[in-house]
This record gives C-alpha cells, structure tokens and sequence, in this order.
C-alpha cells in the first residue's frame, strides 16, 4: 500500500499528507462511490445493498440506504441530486426520488432490454451515458433470482446515451467489455475504459451528443490481478482509473503518471468532501480514501 512514480506529473498530484486509510470494512464487494449530502454512498454488490458512510463526531456512521438494491453497481447523481444507480439484476438505470421512491429511466433499447447497465455519467444536459457490457451467469442474488445467459438480448456490449425523457441509443458499439465512464473537465471528451482489452478509449462528443474520433488513450496492463474498472478525473484533467494493482492515474496525453497501490483490488472511485479533494476507492471487501493536492471535479 503505498504510491507508485512513474512519470515527472504525479509530484504534482500527492500532497506531503497523502496517506491511504481504510475507512469501513467487512463488504462482499464495494463498488460505485458517490458523495451526497455530506455522506458517502456505495453499492455492496454480493449483497444486493446500498449503504451509507459518514464520519461523526463520535466516530463513523455506517447504514443501509437501500436493500435489497437488485444488484446495484455504478452510482452517481443527475442533474437535479437524485440519485441514479446501474441496477444488474433489473438490467435497468434506476433514479430515486428525494422521498425514496424510485423508478426506471433506462431499461431497454428498441424493445429489447439491456445487458447490465455497469456505470453511468451525466452529462450538462441532464443526458445519460452509460456502459452496458454483457455479463454470462454473473449475478447470483441473495433474494433469490438470477440473470443468467439465456436472458441475453442484445448483441453487442456497448455505450448507451438518453437524452432526458427519451430512450437510450447506442452511441459505441465496438467494446468487447465497457466499463467505466468519465468526461473531460471541459466537457468535449469521453473517456471509456474496457476491462477485456485492458485500455482506455477517448472519444470527441459531437455537438449533438453522439462520439467520433475514437482512439486508445492509456494500456494498463501491469503482471498484478486486476482490469480496467470505474473511473474519475479531477479538474487538472487527470484520469483515475482502477486498474491492476491500484489506482491508475493518467495524464490528458495518455502518459501514465503512476499508480495509488491499494492493498485489496480496487472496482470504483470518487471524489468526496466539501473541498472534493479526498479520493474514496472501493475495493473488494472495504472502501479506502486519501487526501489529494488536485481536486476532483464535483458530481452534478
């Protein structure tokens, strides 16, 4: 557990604090972090949970924010604060409402429902982008239902847009595993990452919405366990990507800066605190954070 230098750039990331800390523990598998109204919120996969974590003045607050959550994975917030959340076992996007209701937003796509909605970003026009890889009998759920590969409707694995109130449409179609997603801090690039090819893509988003000039921005490939999983920039316009071994950061250029080590596989990232400076990481059984020189950019 540590921090891992590679290139000049990743001076320039660390502060004289910075220090990897485990803040819960004792998960099936962490993944999707996202800070809202002074907490941090993350999906427990394995057990089909969203939860909670703040830190009090007596000591931290871990809850449940939703069970059973149908396998929630990726999470972030729209436009308005609502929070919405890659649902594996519905095979849908899921938004809450602020009384706790909750509906569907994206779940099918010309009539025919979507693999596995992974991890979703929003965009300044309240649009979804999200990635949709195709998963054969990965979810086991607690609750007692499964998606297994004969529920598959699709063909490909893909990149989705929704426009607010409208279908998601297909915007990338060419990924062997899409996972996370990340926009640049001006907002003209998209970043995917895919798990299977072990890189990072970025994309041109047009004035419409739509992608073109697709090319590989980052290989992360290194002889530890690990893939290309969620991912977050900060407003310098690094890339924080997990990856093997830790959290990969990326310069805007494709250089690889260096890596946080963490000390269990990492799936998620995000930025939290009211100054957006500190870093969560989920990984496997527990959620970690640390303090960083450059903040992130806000969610919503």
């Amino acid at each position: 557990m540590g921090f891992e230098r590679r290139a000049p750039g990743f001076d320039r990331i660390l502060r004289s604090d910075s220090l990897i800390e485990r803040v819960a523990t004792g998960f099936g598998f962490t993944e999707g972090p996202v800070w809202h109204e002074g907490r941090l919120l993350f999906a427990d996969i394995v057990n089909s949970r969203i939860v909670s974590w703040r830190r009090l003045p007596e000591g931290p607050e871990v809850t449940t924010f939703q069970a059973p959550s149908n396998l929630t994975n990726g999470l972030t917030l729209d436009r308005q604060g609502r929070l919405l959340a890659c649902e594996g076992l519905e095979r849908q996007i899921a938004r809450y409402e602020s009384d706790g209701t909750r509906s569907s937003v994206a779940s099918s796509y010309q009539g025919k429902r979507l693999n596995s909605p992974n991890d979703v970003v929003v965009a300044s026009d309240g649009a979804l982008y999200f990635s949709d890889p195709y998963w054969a009998d990965r979810f086991v759920n607690p609750y007692g239902r499964s998606v297994t590969a004969s529920d598959r409707e699709l063909s490909f694995s893909g990149v989705f847009r929704a426009a607010p109130g409208s279908e998601p449409i297909p915007i990338a179609t060419d990924f062997t595993f899409p996972n996370g997603l990340a926009f640049s801090p001006d907002a003209k690039t998209l970043y995917v990452d895919d798990s299977r090819q072990m890189h990072i893509r970025a994309f041109d988003i047009r004035a419409d919405g739509t992608l073109s000039s697709s090319r590989v921005l980052a290989e992360l490939k290194a002889d530890e366990p690990g893939v290309p999983d969620g991912m977050k920039v900060d407003t310098a316009g690094n890339i924080y990507c997990t990856g093997p071994g830790g959290v990969w950061i990326v310069a805007p250029s494709g250089e690889i800066l260096g890596r946080i080590v963490t000390p269990e596989m990492p799936a998620n990232v995000g930025w939290g605190e009211p100054d957006w400076s500190t870093l969560y990481i989920t990984a496997r059984s527990s959620v970690y954070r640390v303090r960083l020189a450059i903040p992130g950019v806000p969610v919503s």
